[in-house]
Protein backbone atom coordinates (compact mmCIF):
# COMPACT_ATOMS: atom_id res chain seq x y z
CA UNK A 1 0.00 0.00 0.00
CA UNK A 2 0.55 3.53 -1.00
CA UNK A 3 0.98 5.80 2.03
CA UNK A 4 -1.15 8.94 1.27
CA UNK A 5 -0.06 13.14 1.69
CA UNK A 6 -2.07 15.65 2.77
CA UNK A 7 -3.42 14.14 6.54
CA UNK A 8 -2.38 14.33 9.67
CA UNK A 9 -2.78 12.19 12.58
CA UNK A 10 -4.88 12.80 15.45
CA UNK A 11 -5.93 11.18 18.44
CA UNK A 12 -7.09 7.14 18.93
CA UNK A 13 -5.23 6.12 15.74
CA UNK A 14 -7.58 8.46 13.61
CA UNK A 15 -6.74 10.98 11.02
CA UNK A 16 -7.98 13.82 9.29
CA UNK A 17 -7.17 14.10 5.21
CA UNK A 18 -6.88 17.47 3.75
CA UNK A 19 -6.82 16.11 0.28
CA UNK A 20 -10.40 17.20 -0.41
CA UNK A 21 -13.05 19.83 0.73
CA UNK A 22 -14.92 17.01 2.79
CA UNK A 23 -11.43 17.24 4.84
CA UNK A 24 -12.87 13.73 6.29
CA UNK A 25 -11.90 12.60 10.37
CA UNK A 26 -11.14 8.91 9.11
CA UNK A 27 -11.35 6.23 12.08
CA UNK A 28 -8.91 3.43 12.31
CA UNK A 29 -10.12 1.04 10.33
CA UNK A 30 -12.11 3.19 8.10
CA UNK A 31 -12.01 4.90 5.01
CA UNK A 32 -12.91 8.25 3.87
CA UNK A 33 -15.93 9.48 1.80
CA UNK A 34 -13.92 8.38 -1.45
CA UNK A 35 -13.61 5.20 -0.42
CA UNK A 36 -10.06 4.37 -1.56
CA UNK A 37 -8.31 6.51 1.26
CA UNK A 38 -7.76 4.43 4.25
CA UNK A 39 -6.96 4.51 7.75
CA UNK A 40 -5.01 1.76 8.78
CA UNK A 41 -3.48 1.76 12.36
CA UNK A 42 -2.87 5.74 12.03
CA UNK A 43 -1.53 5.50 8.12
CA UNK A 44 -3.51 6.95 5.74
CA UNK A 45 -3.12 4.98 2.95
CA UNK A 46 -3.96 5.78 -0.98
CA UNK A 47 -5.34 2.46 -1.71
CA UNK A 48 -5.43 2.99 -5.82
CA UNK A 49 -1.84 4.30 -6.10
CA UNK A 50 -0.94 2.38 -9.38
CA UNK A 51 -4.17 0.85 -9.81
CA UNK A 52 -5.89 1.72 -12.97
CA UNK A 53 -9.54 0.90 -14.37
CA UNK A 54 -9.75 2.48 -17.76
CA UNK A 55 -7.05 3.44 -20.16
CA UNK A 56 -7.34 4.88 -23.22
CA UNK A 57 -6.00 6.96 -26.11
CA UNK A 58 -8.63 9.89 -26.28
CA UNK A 59 -8.98 12.87 -28.96
CA UNK A 60 -8.53 16.01 -26.46
CA UNK A 61 -11.94 17.28 -27.56
CA UNK A 62 -13.08 14.55 -25.60
CA UNK A 63 -12.66 15.48 -22.29
CA UNK A 64 -13.96 18.55 -23.45
CA UNK A 65 -10.94 20.60 -23.68
CA UNK A 66 -10.90 23.01 -26.96
CA UNK A 67 -8.54 25.88 -25.90
CA UNK A 68 -5.67 23.41 -24.55
CA UNK A 69 -3.67 21.68 -27.12
CA UNK A 70 -6.74 21.47 -29.58
CA UNK A 71 -6.27 18.74 -32.20
CA UNK A 72 -4.43 16.08 -30.57
CA UNK A 73 -4.52 13.06 -28.28
CA UNK A 74 -4.20 12.76 -24.67
CA UNK A 75 -2.90 9.44 -23.07
CA UNK A 76 -6.43 9.11 -20.33
CA UNK A 77 -5.98 7.00 -17.07
CA UNK A 78 -8.98 5.90 -14.84
CA UNK A 79 -9.24 4.34 -11.15
CA UNK A 80 -12.26 3.56 -9.29
CA UNK A 81 -13.86 5.69 -6.18
CA UNK A 82 -15.40 9.30 -6.14
CA UNK A 83 -15.76 11.86 -3.40
CA UNK A 84 -19.43 12.89 -5.08
CA UNK A 85 -22.19 10.77 -4.87
CA UNK A 86 -24.06 12.41 -7.89
CA UNK A 87 -27.32 11.15 -8.71
CA UNK A 88 -26.78 11.64 -12.67
CA UNK A 89 -23.44 10.13 -12.63
CA UNK A 90 -22.17 8.55 -16.17
CA UNK A 91 -19.60 6.93 -14.94
CA UNK A 92 -21.11 4.97 -12.20
CA UNK A 93 -20.09 1.77 -12.93
CA UNK A 94 -16.29 2.78 -11.87
CA UNK A 95 -16.77 5.83 -9.25
CA UNK A 96 -19.11 3.58 -7.60
CA UNK A 97 -17.34 0.45 -7.89
CA UNK A 98 -16.26 -1.05 -4.22
CA UNK A 99 -12.63 -1.55 -4.11
CA UNK A 100 -12.87 -5.56 -3.83
CA UNK A 101 -14.81 -5.85 -6.62
CA UNK A 102 -13.06 -3.55 -8.75
CA UNK A 103 -11.30 -5.27 -12.02
CA UNK A 104 -8.03 -2.95 -11.53
CA UNK A 105 -4.53 -3.27 -13.60
CA UNK A 106 -1.69 -1.98 -12.44
CA UNK A 107 -0.03 0.69 -14.06
CA UNK A 108 3.40 2.57 -12.47
CA UNK A 109 3.85 6.04 -13.46
CA UNK A 110 6.87 5.45 -15.47
CA UNK A 111 5.44 2.85 -17.51
CA UNK A 112 2.24 5.46 -18.07
CA UNK A 113 4.61 8.13 -19.32
CA UNK A 114 6.42 5.46 -21.76
CA UNK A 115 2.68 4.36 -23.61
CA UNK A 116 1.94 8.36 -24.07
CA UNK A 117 4.92 8.75 -25.67
CA UNK A 118 4.72 5.53 -27.57
CA UNK A 119 1.07 6.23 -28.72
CA UNK A 120 2.13 9.80 -30.03
CA UNK A 121 0.16 11.68 -27.00
CA UNK A 122 0.52 15.16 -26.55
CA UNK A 123 -0.90 14.82 -23.01
CA UNK A 124 -2.11 12.82 -19.96
CA UNK A 125 -5.27 12.82 -18.72
CA UNK A 126 -6.38 11.57 -15.40
CA UNK A 127 -10.57 11.18 -16.06
CA UNK A 128 -13.06 8.89 -15.96
CA UNK A 129 -13.40 8.77 -11.89
CA UNK A 130 -12.64 11.94 -9.20
CA UNK A 131 -8.57 12.48 -10.16
CA UNK A 132 -8.43 14.62 -7.10
CA UNK A 133 -8.35 11.24 -4.67
CA UNK A 134 -6.08 9.90 -7.26
CA UNK A 135 -3.63 12.25 -5.88
CA UNK A 136 -0.13 11.08 -5.13
CA UNK A 137 -0.19 8.89 -8.16
CA UNK A 138 -1.15 11.61 -10.39
CA UNK A 139 1.35 14.11 -8.77
CA UNK A 140 3.99 11.70 -9.51
CA UNK A 141 3.17 10.81 -12.96
CA UNK A 142 2.79 14.51 -14.20
CA UNK A 143 5.65 15.43 -12.92
CA UNK A 144 7.37 13.28 -15.17
CA UNK A 145 5.40 14.20 -17.92
CA UNK A 146 5.96 17.98 -17.77
CA UNK A 147 9.70 16.45 -17.76
CA UNK A 148 8.88 14.92 -21.14
CA UNK A 149 7.54 17.96 -22.45
CA UNK A 150 3.78 16.31 -22.11
CA UNK A 151 0.75 18.09 -21.26
CA UNK A 152 -1.44 17.65 -17.62
CA UNK A 153 -4.76 17.81 -17.57
CA UNK A 154 -7.02 17.13 -14.86
CA UNK A 155 -11.13 16.39 -15.65
CA UNK A 156 -12.52 17.31 -12.16
CA UNK A 157 -15.57 18.11 -9.91
CA UNK A 158 -13.16 21.21 -8.17
CA UNK A 159 -13.49 19.52 -4.83
CA UNK A 160 -9.78 19.83 -4.36
CA UNK A 161 -8.56 21.59 -1.51
CA UNK A 162 -6.26 24.84 -1.66
CA UNK A 163 -3.66 22.83 0.00
CA UNK A 164 -3.47 19.80 -2.83
CA UNK A 165 -4.26 22.03 -5.67
CA UNK A 166 -1.20 24.09 -4.76
CA UNK A 167 0.96 20.94 -4.42
CA UNK A 168 -0.17 20.03 -7.85
CA UNK A 169 0.65 23.61 -9.57
CA UNK A 170 4.12 23.01 -10.74
CA UNK A 171 3.40 19.76 -12.59
CA UNK A 172 -0.82 20.18 -13.50
CA UNK A 173 -1.28 22.51 -17.05
CA UNK A 174 -4.94 22.31 -17.50
CA UNK A 175 -8.36 21.89 -15.19
CA UNK A 176 -10.89 20.93 -16.75
CA UNK A 177 -13.94 21.35 -14.22
CA UNK A 178 -17.41 20.77 -13.78
CA UNK A 179 -19.60 23.73 -12.18
CA UNK A 180 -22.47 20.96 -11.82
CA UNK A 181 -25.11 23.95 -11.23
CA UNK A 182 -24.83 27.08 -9.07
CA UNK A 183 -26.83 26.59 -6.12
CA UNK A 184 -25.51 25.40 -2.88
CA UNK A 185 -28.84 23.36 -2.97
CA UNK A 186 -28.07 21.65 -5.96
CA UNK A 187 -25.14 20.48 -4.81
CA UNK A 188 -26.16 19.22 -1.30
CA UNK A 189 -28.62 17.52 -2.92
CA UNK A 190 -27.76 16.06 -5.97
CA UNK A 191 -23.67 15.53 -5.58
CA UNK A 192 -23.17 15.41 -1.59
CA UNK A 193 -21.48 18.38 -1.46
CA UNK A 194 -20.99 22.45 -1.78
CA UNK A 195 -20.97 24.89 -4.21
CA UNK A 196 -18.13 27.48 -3.14
CA UNK A 197 -15.15 25.01 -2.41
CA UNK A 198 -15.41 23.91 -6.35
CA UNK A 199 -15.71 28.04 -7.20
CA UNK A 200 -12.68 28.60 -5.02
CA UNK A 201 -10.65 25.94 -6.83
CA UNK A 202 -11.18 27.46 -10.15
CA UNK A 203 -10.09 30.94 -9.75
CA UNK A 204 -6.86 29.36 -7.68
CA UNK A 205 -5.70 27.25 -10.73
CA UNK A 206 -6.03 30.39 -12.82
CA UNK A 207 -4.08 32.21 -10.33
CA UNK A 208 -1.60 29.61 -10.40
CA UNK A 209 -0.98 29.50 -13.88
CA UNK A 210 -3.32 26.71 -14.95
CA UNK A 211 -5.63 26.60 -18.52
CA UNK A 212 -9.36 26.36 -16.52
CA UNK A 213 -12.40 25.66 -18.67
CA UNK A 214 -15.84 25.02 -17.40
CA UNK A 215 -18.23 22.30 -18.11
CA UNK A 216 -21.99 22.46 -16.96
CA UNK A 217 -24.74 19.05 -17.83
CA UNK A 218 -27.75 21.33 -18.33
CA UNK A 219 -30.63 19.23 -16.42
CA UNK A 220 -34.15 19.82 -17.00
CA UNK A 221 -36.02 21.16 -13.92
CA UNK A 222 -32.65 21.47 -11.69
CA UNK A 223 -30.06 23.77 -12.94
CA UNK A 224 -31.61 25.05 -16.13
CA UNK A 225 -33.51 28.46 -15.66
CA UNK A 226 -32.38 31.36 -17.26
CA UNK A 227 -31.65 32.61 -13.89
CA UNK A 228 -29.46 30.40 -12.60
CA UNK A 229 -27.55 30.19 -16.24
CA UNK A 230 -27.00 34.15 -15.99
CA UNK A 231 -25.54 34.13 -12.87
CA UNK A 232 -23.27 31.26 -13.40
CA UNK A 233 -22.12 32.78 -16.87
CA UNK A 234 -21.43 36.16 -15.54
CA UNK A 235 -19.58 34.63 -12.48
CA UNK A 236 -17.02 32.78 -14.89
CA UNK A 237 -16.84 36.38 -16.35
CA UNK A 238 -16.22 37.81 -13.59
CA UNK A 239 -13.93 35.81 -11.57
CA UNK A 240 -12.24 33.45 -14.64
CA UNK A 241 -12.36 35.70 -17.23
CA UNK A 242 -14.56 36.69 -20.73
CA UNK A 243 -12.29 33.96 -22.78
CA UNK A 244 -12.81 30.97 -20.65
CA UNK A 245 -14.50 28.36 -22.07
CA UNK A 246 -17.70 27.14 -21.06
CA UNK A 247 -18.91 23.88 -22.14
CA UNK A 248 -23.27 23.90 -21.16
CA UNK A 249 -23.74 19.61 -22.50
CA UNK A 250 -26.73 18.01 -22.71
CA UNK A 251 -28.00 15.46 -19.96
CA UNK A 252 -29.19 11.83 -20.30
CA UNK A 253 -30.95 10.16 -17.79
CA UNK A 254 -28.65 8.15 -16.33
CA UNK A 255 -27.94 5.76 -12.92
CA UNK A 256 -30.37 7.08 -10.16
CA UNK A 257 -31.58 10.41 -12.02
CA UNK A 258 -34.55 8.97 -14.73
CA UNK A 259 -37.32 10.64 -13.73
CA UNK A 260 -36.66 13.53 -16.12
CA UNK A 261 -35.99 13.45 -20.05
CA UNK A 262 -32.74 15.26 -22.21
CA UNK A 263 -31.80 18.32 -22.43
CA UNK A 264 -33.70 20.34 -25.19
CA UNK A 265 -31.70 21.63 -28.07
CA UNK A 266 -33.48 24.43 -27.60
CA UNK A 267 -32.58 24.94 -24.33
CA UNK A 268 -28.90 24.99 -24.66
CA UNK A 269 -28.94 27.31 -27.86
CA UNK A 270 -30.45 29.63 -25.54
CA UNK A 271 -27.95 29.37 -23.20
CA UNK A 272 -24.86 29.91 -25.41
CA UNK A 273 -26.50 33.05 -27.11
CA UNK A 274 -27.28 34.28 -23.52
CA UNK A 275 -23.62 33.30 -22.72
CA UNK A 276 -22.65 35.49 -25.96
CA UNK A 277 -24.91 38.43 -25.30
CA UNK A 278 -23.15 38.78 -21.39
CA UNK A 279 -19.88 38.76 -23.32
CA UNK A 280 -18.18 35.54 -23.26
CA UNK A 281 -16.31 34.85 -25.56
CA UNK A 282 -15.92 30.84 -26.12
CA UNK A 283 -19.06 28.66 -25.41
CA UNK A 284 -19.88 25.49 -26.30
CA UNK A 285 -21.98 23.16 -26.60
CA UNK A 286 -22.01 19.71 -25.45
CA UNK A 287 -23.46 16.35 -25.94
CA UNK A 288 -25.17 17.23 -29.50
CA UNK A 289 -23.87 15.97 -32.80
CA UNK A 290 -22.74 17.94 -35.54
CA UNK A 291 -23.91 21.25 -33.71
CA UNK A 292 -22.23 24.56 -35.48
CA UNK A 293 -21.51 25.94 -32.06
CA UNK A 294 -19.78 23.02 -30.82
CA UNK A 295 -16.88 25.57 -33.52
CA UNK A 296 -14.66 28.21 -32.22
CA UNK A 297 -15.39 31.42 -33.87
CA UNK A 298 -13.54 34.69 -33.77
CA UNK A 299 -15.42 36.68 -31.25
CA UNK A 300 -14.24 40.15 -33.32
CA UNK A 301 -15.26 39.30 -36.96
CA UNK A 302 -16.78 35.53 -36.36
CA UNK A 303 -14.78 33.64 -38.80
CA UNK A 304 -14.80 29.99 -38.12
CA UNK A 305 -11.21 29.33 -36.79
CA UNK A 306 -11.60 25.51 -35.28
CA UNK A 307 -14.38 23.44 -37.02
CA UNK A 308 -15.42 20.30 -35.00
CA UNK A 309 -16.95 17.30 -35.91
CA UNK A 310 -17.62 14.53 -33.34
CA UNK A 311 -14.16 14.62 -31.65
CA UNK A 312 -11.82 16.10 -34.86
CA UNK A 313 -10.55 19.07 -35.01
CA UNK A 314 -9.92 21.01 -38.39
CA UNK A 315 -8.18 24.33 -38.45
CA UNK A 316 -9.48 26.58 -40.93
CA UNK A 317 -9.01 30.10 -39.79
CA UNK A 318 -6.48 29.68 -36.73
CA UNK A 319 -3.13 31.16 -37.07
CA UNK A 320 -0.81 30.32 -33.86
CA UNK A 321 -3.23 31.81 -31.46
CA UNK A 322 -4.43 34.69 -33.79
CA UNK A 323 -7.79 35.04 -36.23
CA UNK A 324 -6.38 34.41 -39.56
CA UNK A 325 -8.84 36.83 -40.85
CA UNK A 326 -8.65 39.68 -38.58
CA UNK A 327 -5.42 39.26 -36.59
CA UNK A 328 -7.90 39.43 -33.05
CA UNK A 329 -5.65 37.48 -30.48
CA UNK A 330 -7.40 33.81 -29.61
CA UNK A 331 -6.97 32.87 -25.80
CA UNK A 332 -5.46 29.07 -26.65
CA UNK A 333 -2.63 26.74 -26.18
CA UNK A 334 -1.42 24.94 -28.72
CA UNK A 335 1.99 24.13 -27.20
CA UNK A 336 3.08 22.80 -23.78
CA UNK A 337 5.33 25.35 -22.50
Amino acid sequence: MHEARRYEKTENNAVKCSLCNHRCAILEGRSGICGIRHNENGTLYALTYGKISAEAVDPIEKKPLFHYLPGTLSYSLGSIGCNFHCQHCQNWHISRTPLEEARLQTLMPETGIERAVSRRCASISWTYNEPTIWHEYALDMGTIARNKGLGTIYVTNGYITEEGLRELAPMLGAFRVDIKAFTDDFYKKVCGARLQPVLDSAVLARELGMHVETVTLVIPGLNDSKEEMESLIRWVIDHLGPATPMHFSAFHPDYKMTDRGSTPLATLEKIYTLAKELGLRFPYLGNVYNHPYENTFCPACGTTLIERQGFSSTFPALDGQQCGNCGERIEIVRHVT
